[in-house]
């Protein structure tokens, strides 16, 4: 049955690849964008409406006769005005901004292993989301993905960029701790199947492989044919070469609280896997590309014009 359902940020990443699902299903695709002028391969088949949170009312008319609403926005990192904490204040004006306009259910993007106690303000803030969620009164599922390989990826592919250019590389500690990625088609599919759910679902998202993060740099290397010597190195060498890579590069590699959550296993679930694209599989085909770019977070959030490059 035709529907209409409302992404946000379907000119981005993820939001990306859920309207992607969308249209191909035959639903009508609304989106609350603040890169309204983004290149993207949607045309007119995507209603387009103004991502402000201080307007309710703009979001109200935006989320009339929406059935769906997928909920994509959040904030990596605080920077030029942009924090989690504005994040957390924001999706809450959004979740009331559905409830009034008559939404009947949210699908809502997450993350492995949330607390309202973590000592991680990403982790925290999730959490307080995913409890304004269960306040809204409206049925919902939450997908909580670790990380997500594939397309315009951030991490996956900069590592790989990095194993390109480097003679050796550093994993902080011993490497012994875990991830678990997710292709962010299989994400996107999955969303769209839980919009069709009832009630009030929480699911983890995550691939079938786990890798310990020595694992996954040197899955990466052996799939881009640049195998190096990976090294031990204590966390504050770690970072104090993420930041003076950072600055060559004009970005912000890695936070603290990044690197700490990893190293603390958070990215791992022990739920069965609710994707099917192994990582090791799409590196075999993407080979030839992966990491031949860096993908600059803060580049993204200042042009808003140049569509997210697609592998």
């Amino acid at each position: 049955m035709k529907e209409t359902h409302l992404v946000t940020g379907a000119f981005g990443y993820s939001g990306s690849y859920i309207a992607r699902e969308l249209l191909r299903a035959g639903h009508d695709v609304r989106t609350l964008t603040r890169s309204p002028a983004r290149e993207n391969e949607f045309g007119d088949s995507v209603r387009v409406f103004p991502l402000d949170f201080d307007d309710r009312d703009g979001l109200v008319r935006a989320l009339s006769g929406v059935r769906i609403l997928y909920n994509t926005y959040w904030v990596r990192f605080a920077k030029a005005g942009f924090s989690q904490e504005k994040a957390v204040t924001d999706s809450c004006a959004l979740f009331k901004a559905a409830r009034d306009a008559g939404v009947r259910r949210i699908v809502h993007v997450s993350i492995t292993n949330p607390s309202l106690e973590s000592p991680y303000e990403y982790f925290r803030g999730k959490a307080r989301l995913e409890k304004a969620l269960w306040e809204t009164g409206l049925e919902f599922s939450i997908l909580r993905p670790a990380i997500l390989f594939g397309g315009c990826d951030i991490l996956i592919n900069n590592i790989a960029w990095s194993i390109r250019r480097l003679p050796v590389i550093g994993v902080f500690g011993d490497g012994s701790y875990r991830v678990q990625p997710i292709h962010v088609g299989d994400l996107a599919r999955l969303a769209v199947e839980q919009s069709q759910k009832t009630g009030k679902i929480v699911v983890d998202a995550v691939g079938p492989e786990i890798f310990t993060y020595r694992e996954l740099v040197t899955a990466i290397s052996a799939a881009i044919g640049k195998r190096r010597p990976v090294l031990s190195v204590p966390p504050w060498f770690g970072m104090w070469t993420s930041v003076l890579l950072g600055w060559i590069v004009r970005d912000i590699v890695l936070t603290r609280e990044e690197m700490d959550a990893m190293m603390d296993d958070l990215l791992v679930s022990s739920s069965v896997p609710t994707g099917s694209t192994k990582l090791t599989e799409w590196m075999a085909q993407h080979k030839d590309v992966l990491g031949r770019r860096y993908a600059r977070e803060l580049a993204r959030r200042s042009d808003r014009s140049t569509s997210y490059p697609k592998l």
